[in-house]
């Protein structure tokens, strides 16, 4: 490209010069040639009216005294009637310009220039034009150089941003060149990149959430049919079967909200539904996972609860909660169920060690995590939450209590009255 932009520059150049430089030649050699003419014919005037005064005044007319009064430094030949010829200067040889006058006694004056000195005068001034046209095409050359550079560079800066973009490499350069036509294109390149960016972003996040929110149904799912391939009674099989397909009904709901949350994280489907189903439907999920560990699930509080929200959703907070203190907590685990206001609280705390204290205010962060695990659990619990218009936080670090914000449904009257709670539960 740089080659083709000096190319086309230069030869524009050249036509330039070849056109107007032709024509300054042609201006300039006759402007010489004329000016060599009049020279030649005002000098022989002056001499003719030099004769004439001293024809009139009787003086002498000889070479020396018309060379010494006309001050001529070119060839002239006077020609006066009755007389002999009287020349001035030497006759030029080769060819000559030549400018003639006549007295009024009938003399002629002849004055001769010869023609090497209008070619003299032509050869400079075609020197002096060749010399501008040489400049003209070294500065057409610089010109072109720094322009084909200015255009060629962004041009090649802006390949190899697109190269990368295609390449998997979606960082902006944010890099600009003076030029609308190149910096409009570097903004569409930045605009793709960022885009490409939160796709690929978007991508990763749900291929996380999927990997961590899909793993406890699974595991549950697997416990189920591991109570199936070991047992021979015809009644536990139906039961565990039941189960297990409850587990994946759950697992495709799992499903759509993460491809839901994936869309637009704010979309949401709440509903009233009966809090105490969702908490016992969990508690009876993780039952075999605590009575593997030894641990115990205390369920305690208000019941009969009615609050506004998707309880697929719901689920999946608690069952994260639950999974984080399974994982990194300690002792009992406690569910306890509460009213504030309009609001309805699902708190779930543990006897374990807490969140360090350095955590606190990230906890809920992508990727923070005080214990090597993958840091997405309460993340994606937090997202879920707060899509159906809930909240989910941090009450207590030591020992942890999270507590889980729900609205109430409008008018409902099912709810025990206040201090009045469920006896608490313990499942092992």
């Amino acid at each position: 490209m740089r080659r083709r932009l000096i190319n086309s520059t230069l030869a524009v150049v050249l036509v330039v010069i070849a056109v107007f430089g032709v024509s300054l030649v042609i201006v300039e050699t006759r402007t010489i040639s004329s000016s060599a003419q009049e020279s030649v014919d005002s000098e022989a005037y002056r001499l003719v009216s030099i004769v004439d005064s001293r024809l009139i005044g009787g003086d002498p007319v000889n070479p020396d005294i018309l060379s010494d009064e006309s001050g001529a430094k070119r060839y002239a030949i006077i020609r006066i009637p009755g007389r002999r010829p009287i020349e001035i200067g030497e006759r030029p040889e080769g060819g000559a310009i030549r400018g003639s006058a006549e007295g009024d006694r009938g003399e002629t004056v002849t004055v001769e220039e010869p023609r090497s000195v209008v070619t003299a005068e032509v050869g400079r001034t075609l020197l002096i034009i060749g010399a501008v046209a040489l400049l003209a095409v070294v500065a057409a050359v610089l010109l072109a150089v720094r322009q084909a550079n200015r255009l060629a560079s962004p041009l090649t800066d802006l390949a190899e941003t697109a190269e990368r973009l295609g390449s998997g490499d979606p960082r902006p350069r944010h890099k600009r060149y003076a030029v609308p036509e190149l910096d409009r294109v570097a903004d569409v390149l930045d605009a793709s990149a960022e885009r490409i960016a939160r796709m690929l972003t978007a991508e990763r996040r749900l291929a996380a959430d999927a990997s961590h929110q899909l793993r406890t149904p699974l595991t549950a799912l697997s416990m189920r049919l591991e109570e199936i391939a070991l047992t021979d009674d015809l009644e536990t099989v139906k039961e565990e079967a039941t189960v297990a397909l409850t587990q994946v009904e759950r697992l495709t709901d799992v499903v759509e909200r993460l491809l839901t949350n994936s869309r637009d994280p704010r979309t949401g489907s709440a509903v009233p539904f009966d809090l105490d189903d969702v908490v016992k439907q969990q508690i009876e999920e993780w039952r075999p996972a605590y009575r593997s560990a030894g641990r115990a699930i205390v369920r305690s509080g208000k019941v009969g609860m009615r609050a506004v929200g998707t309880p697929g959703a719901v689920a999946q907070v608690l069952a994260a909660l639950i999974e984080n203190s399974l994982m990194h907590g300690g002792g009992t685990v406690a569910l306890r169920t509460r009213v504030t206001g309009n609001q309805a609280v699902v708190e779930v705390t543990d006897e374990g060690p807490g969140v360090p204290s350095g955590l606190g205010a990230r906890i809920f962060e992508r990727a923070i995590s005080g214990r090597n695990s993958t840091g997405i659990g309460l993340a994606v619990a937090r997202d879920l939450a707060e899509a159906d218009g809930g909240r989910l936080e941090l009450l207590q670090q030591q020992p942890a209590v999270f507590a889980l914000f729900l609205a109430r449904e409008a008018g409902a009257h099912r709810d025990q009255p206040e201090g009045e709670e469920a006896a608490p539960r313990t499942v092992r």
